[in-house]
């Protein structure tokens, strides 16, 4: 059975157990990442009061638009009014359809849960609206920040949201909890690090107001992932609850699917996972547009990048400059990323031609800051600067005048480009989106505890069909990846 029919029964199912109806040429707008989201601008208007006084005339009796009813009367299987996409007469529902309509309208949402999570997602937008306000402020520096009640709507705005939520779940009867059980655990822990992101953030704040903190380390990058997060799993439990926007609504969220790849790296593999979100911002004459975000988990390069530079890096030439790495950190520092590595350096001469003697030695650490772009032409790219250079002698003279230093900067940076040029190229979009979609921004930030992503912003522009293809083939990658793999020792 198609989403498509799995979208329309749904809404049927829910019209006849609350009495609702549907008219002809009512709009729907379903929170969602399947074709369901788009019935509205791509099916015909379905009428769905005809069938519901014929059911309530003669429900044992009732035949389906393409074909008989699939339950018969007396015998055992449950009634089923099909209005949309039905199989062929007399072919009975698999038990994966049934067990998903009964999933369906165990989980549906009430009317009041309707409403409910409506204002929730206003809620939501307007927290997001002020951190936007606030990060404004931020730009005018210290003073103008201080003398604003910015932070305190802000903070006001979240714990609204917050318990929005939290009062949300609360509704949710038994037989909800239990069939909504994976979602709403998703939702608890979106709402636990949006509130874990809202404290480090006005700690930070606390500091900057007071202009001892620089504007480029607050974590406000952050506190956006974080809401942005919240907003999309609230939306995720929404769609499984078959919950109805308001008709004018452009509220149009998808999940992508995550996309695990590796690459070499100076003889090793490294995993760089890429999550992804596509919002519609506008709607109109055919067309849709997105926000597009892109997340690479840089993680594995940071464990990792000790043994990747020493295999970049090191040499040792019988007469010339030898470099052994002993050890080098990274730090995020959004919307760079600072390394930090540790060397030893040797000069050695052959005069005239006979046995290598030493020059010079010294031990140095030097600090390299990583700063990504995307340039239009040519892609992501990365400038490499020098911080902090702490050597003497010949071994701060090379670092700062002579080759090794120009060396040192591109091979710390090499391996970096190689993990952009990988995250930016699309792979966790559908077919059908990418090759209207373009990155305009990049920057590095801190994932948390430490740990390095890459976070790529850019838009998607397509059409009414392309935006139906876009959520058809989102929705097959997407299960997919949920589809268990199975046991072989158990099918022996």
């Amino acid at each position: 059975m198609s989403y498509t029919g799995m979208f329309y029964r749904g809404m049927f199912y829910r019209s006849m157990f609350r009495g609702e109806m549907l008219h002809t040429g009512e709009r729907l707008s379903v929170v969602s990442a399947n074709v369901g989201d788009l019935i509205h601008r791509s099916a015909p208007s379905i009428t769905i009061s005809v069938v519901a006084l014929a059911l309530l005339a003669s429900p044992g009796t009732v035949l389906a638009q393409h074909g008989a009813g699939r339950g018969q009367p007396g015998s055992g299987s449950k009634p089923l009014v099909c209005v949309h996409d039905c199989l062929e007469p007399n072919s009975a529902p698999s038990p994966e359809e049934d067990r998903h309509l009964q999933h369906l309208m165990a989980v549906q949402a009430t009317a009041d849960q309707s409403a409910s999570f409506n204002r929730l997602l206003q809620d939501v937008q307007a927290a997001r609206t002020r951190l936007q306000t606030l990060g404004q402020l931020l730009q005018k520096g210290p003073a103008a920040t201080a003398s604003s009640d910015a932070t305190a709507s802000l903070d006001q705005a979240i714990e609204k949201a917050r318990s929005g939520n939290q009062n949300f779940l609360a509704s949710l009867s038994p037989a909800q909890k239990s069939g909504l059980k994976d979602s709403t655990k998703k939702v608890e822990t979106a709402d636990s690090d949006l509130d874990k992101q809202r404290r480090t953030f006005d700690r930070a704040l606390q500091i900057f107001t007071v202009g001892t903190e620089p504007v480029a380390t607050l974590p406000s990058a952050n506190l956006d992932n974080a809401l942005a997060s919240f907003e999309s799993q609230e939306l995720a439990l929404a769609r499984e609850m078959s919950i109805v926007l308001p008709a004018d609504s452009q509220d149009l969220a998808f999940n992508l699917a995550s996309v695990k790849s590796t690459i070499e790296l100076a003889g090793q593999s490294i995993a760089v996972t890429v999550l992804g979100s596509a919002s519609r911002t506008s709607a109109g004459n055919g067309h849709d547009q997105f926000d597009l975000r892109l997340v690479a988990d840089f993680s594995d390069l940071q464990q990792n990048i000790t043994g990747i530079l020493r295999s970049l890096l090191a040499r040792s030439p019988g007469c010339g400059e030898r470099i052994e790495i002993q050890h080098a950190w990274l730090h995020p520092q959004s919307p760079a990323s600072l390394v930090v590595v540790r060397l030893h350096f040797e000069r050695w001469i052959c005069p005239g031609g006979g046995s290598p003697m030493e020059l010079a030695s010294g031990d140095g650490t030097v600090d390299v800051r990583l700063t990504p772009s995307i340039e239009p032409n040519t892609g992501p790219r990365i400038t490499s600067e020098f911080g902090r250079v702490e050597a003497e002698g010949l071994l701060r003279e090379s670092l700062l005048t002579g080759s090794l230093g120009d060396t040192l900067r591109e091979q710390i940076a090499a391996p970096f480009l190689s993990a952009m040029q990988k995250a930016a190229d699309l792979a966790a979009l559908p077919p059908v989106a990418k090759e209207s979609a373009s990155i305009q921004k990049v920057h590095f930030q801190d994932a948390g505890a430490g740990q390095l992503s890459l976070v790529l912003d850019g838009q998607l522009q397509l059409s009414d069909e392309q935006t139906k293809q876009f959520a058809s083939q989102l929705e097959r990658s997407i299960s997919a990846q949920e589809t268990p793999v199975p046991d072989q020792s158990q099918a022996k």
